[in-house]
């Protein structure tokens, strides 16, 4: 088999990345029904609004623990260390369970979780006794877990179940956007890799 030029590789690498920039980070259909899960960014980009508010949490939770100085000494001993995370535990676990009716906000499934985790992480970091390394490990413990669940149960669909165009395919509007840059990026990259065999 033979490999491309490394300047035709890199062409391919920036064409893919243009292809794919307006729905990369979304992770959702890009129809109606799922409007109010993508946060548009100008007028081609749109990103996820649960990990948007992921890393504005994590971004607030970093000034948090880096900025309020009394909070390292709180969670300094083991009876506020292991009363923290498990409160912290208790709003991961709100934030994952499954729900039936209507979905909880994501600032509360998102952001504050986050927040809460890489806030007290920090504090215990800083706190520098065994409490708060332990606490810091167990924030961490707590966000790879629950991010290893989510991965494992997948997001929530719900907005597809009555939608007519079920099963996604070829006809949702969601994923017909996506699907045509896609074809568009495999007709003009097979052009030219067959250009540059000739």
């Amino acid at each position: 088999m033979s490999r491309l030029e490394p300047a035709l590789a890199r062409r391919l690498d920036r064409l893919a990345r243009g292809a794919h920039a307006f729905h990369r980070w979304s992770h959702h259909p890009l129809c109606q029904r799922y409007a109010g899960e993508v946060v548009p960014l100008g007028r081609r980009t749109r990103v996820c609004r649960g990990c948007a508010l992921l890393s504005a949490g994590a971004l607030g939770g970093l000034a948090l623990g880096l900025g309020v100085p009394g909070l390292a000494g709180l969670v300094a001993g083991w009876p506020a260390a292991l009363g923290a995370l498990l409160a912290l535990a208790a709003l991961c676990a709100a934030g994952l369970a499954p729900r039936h009716g209507a979905p909880l906000p994501k600032a509360l499934t998102r952001l504050l979780p986050m927040g809460a985790a890489v806030a007290l992480a920090v504090a215990g970091l800083r706190a520098a006794t065994p409490a708060g390394l332990g606490l810091a490990l167990g924030a961490a413990a707590l966000v790879g877990g629950g991010a290893a669940y989510y991965r494992r149960r997948g997001p929530d669909r719900r907005a597809c179940s009555g939608c007519p165009q079920v099963p996604a395919g070829p006809r949702c509007d969601g994923l017909r956007p996506i699907a045509r840059r896609e074809r568009a990026f495999q007709r003009l990259a097979g052009r030219l890799i067959a250009a540059a065999r000739r």
